[in-house]
């Protein structure tokens, strides 16, 4: 049984991480071992996402008037994982989730100020990075030029 100040500890803990965070997402970790969860906090880590485990209830009150709508259902063990990147935090649980079938379950999140459902994290996690969006526009931009190269070149070959 946790004593009331530790309880009140671990609030403030939640309330500083929701605050300071620009996304967060709701994990159910239900069936995971200590070296799977080891190898996920790493990768995290990396990434710049904090991970913590919390007790519901705790979280409940934590996330009272933090954002819009409503929270979702929080089933199972659950932990959040948050950055200030909107979204890395989604995106790496994501990719935890698919490389470790079965281990870990997002189940909704704050994404911009409000709570988000299951489906809409995980729209969210699906978004490329920055450089990979960046690299297809550059892609994108360098077809036609290319090919009006090609065209020209063509013409003067035929001329000469």
């Amino acid at each position: 049984m946790l004593l009331k100040s530790k309880k009140e500890e671990m609030i403030k803990g939640l309330e500083k991480a929701i605050k300071e965070s620009e996304s967060l997402v709701f994990v159910n970790f239900h069936g995971m071992n200590v070296s799977d969860e080891t190898i996920l906090r790493r990768e995290l880590r990396n990434q710049g996402v904090d991970y913590k485990v919390s007790r519901k209830t705790l979280l409940r009150r934590a996330l009272l008037k933090k954002a819009e709508g409503e929270v979702p259902e929080l089933s199972g063990e659950v932990a959040v994982a948050y950055s200030k990147d909107n979204i890395a935090s989604p995106r790496e649980i994501y990719n935890f989730q698919k490389t470790h079938k079965g281990i870990l379950d997002i189940l909704g999140g704050i994404f911009e100020g409000k709570f988000v459902g299951k489906e809409k994290m995980m729209e969210i996690a699906t978004i490329p990075s920055r450089e990979v969006l960046l690299s297809k526009i550059a892609f994108l931009l360098k077809s036609p030029i290319q090919r009006l190269a090609v065209a020209v070149n063509e013409v003067a070959k035929i001329k000469s």
